[in-house]
């Protein structure tokens, strides 16, 4: 392990002060744009799970039909 050394923290002040002028520049999207990505992603999600469902039905379809063939 290295040398623990004495490092003088930074007044709490600062780091807020700091911290102020980043939030500062942050760009918020509008309502209606976040409403809208909202939607998309939730219709994004839905589809995709709808077809996830699909081709489980499928396979475990396929599978009890591979499964009940007596050979």
């Amino acid at each position: 392990m290295g040398k623990s050394e004495n490092v003088e923290k930074a007044p709490k002040t600062s780091w807020f002060t700091g911290l102020k002028a980043e939030f500062s520049k942050i760009i918020w999207p509008e309502q209606k744009s976040v409403v809208r990505q909202t939607i998309a992603v939730v219709a994004a999600s839905v589809v995709t799970g709808l077809v996830i469902a699909l081709l489980d039905w499928l396979i475990q379809y396929g599978v009890n039909f591979l499964v009940g063939l007596e050979l």
